[in-house]
């Protein structure tokens, strides 16, 4: 297993600033970090790809789709522009070489209709990740649609909804990556929630009860690492942890106070999971 850390937890928005920083991350011992693509353009990338490259670091990336780009829509002009969306992560992506894109792209984040999802949106869903999955493969990037908690989402909660979801879509370039937060809301059990999706699994995330430092809430973690070692899993353990410090971002996914310092929440956290994989060798 390869250890990244998400850079959501300083900004939502990496450039040449934020290289310090990183360089920071690396030290610490992160295989890589993961980027969120929500603006910029394929210059700016481009850009913070060739530095990244020099530096050594690997990179996944996070991206989301929001009610005027929602692929489960029913207007078909919404589903269009979710579609182009998710071709202009993908071209981010491979700017800065990410191999994996992951985060709520199966529909919009923080949209709700008022009642459950229908086969129609279930059905667009799936037609838009065959799509996004074949323009996807040109780069040899890897989709990871993320199942996310009755309160943020409504189409995807569980890992039963995840994995049914990619059987329709049925395409080697469409994954699952498994969020132990999210999990730790909607599902009953950490490991049969991985042995669930196991068949799909290509990223994970490690993010605590209450997003702050991983091991210092009430996630089973014992349960997590051990079925990630039972299913031999070897992608990216990546610990997603969210602050204040984008006021903007912060506010559109519900945090109102600092969890743990940034600094504390990156260095404790990178100690917690190579623990955690130790142990489980």
């Amino acid at each position: 297993m390869r250890i990244g850390m998400n850079m959501l937890l300083w900004t939502n928005h990496v450039t040449n600033d934020h290289i310090p920083l990183i360089d920071t991350i690396k030290e610490i011992g992160y295989d890589g970090i993961e980027i969120p693509l929500g603006e910029g353009d394929s210059k700016h990338y481009s850009m913070l790809g060739k530095v990244l490259s020099e530096m050594g670091i690997k990179t996944t990336a996070v991206t989301s789709l929001l009610e005027n780009t929602n692929i489960a829509s029913p207007h078909k002009s919404i589903r269009a522009a979710g579609l182009e969306r998710i071709k202009w992560a993908i071209d981010m992506a491979s700017e800065i070489k990410a191999e994996l894109i992951c985060g709520p792209i199966h529909s919009a984040f923080a949209y709700f209709t008022g009642v459950p999802p229908t086969e129609s949106e279930l059905k667009w869903s799936v037609e838009n990740l065959q799509k996004a999955g074949e323009y996807a493969a040109k780069s040899n990037v890897i989709l990871a649609p993320e199942a996310l908690n009755r309160f943020e989402c409504y189409l995807v909660n569980t890992m039963t909804d995840l994995g049914k979801l990619l059987d329709d879509v049925n395409h080697p370039n469409v994954g699952a990556i498994y969020d132990t937060h999210h999990a730790n809301i909607e599902e009953k059990n950490q490991g049969k929630a991985i042995q669930e999706i196991s068949r799909h699994l290509k990223h994970v995330h490690i993010s605590e009860n209450d997003r702050g430092t991983p091991g210092a809430g009430q996630v089973n973690w014992d349960e997590v690492f051990s079925e990630l070692a039972r299913i031999n899993y070897q992608g990216w353990v990546t610990i997603e942890a969210f602050s204040r410090a984008v006021p903007e971002f912060s506010n559109a996914i519900n945090v109102w106070r600092e969890f743990s310092p940034p600094d504390e929440i990156c260095r404790n956290g990178f100690d917690f999971v190579t623990k955690m994989i130790k142990n489980r060798k």
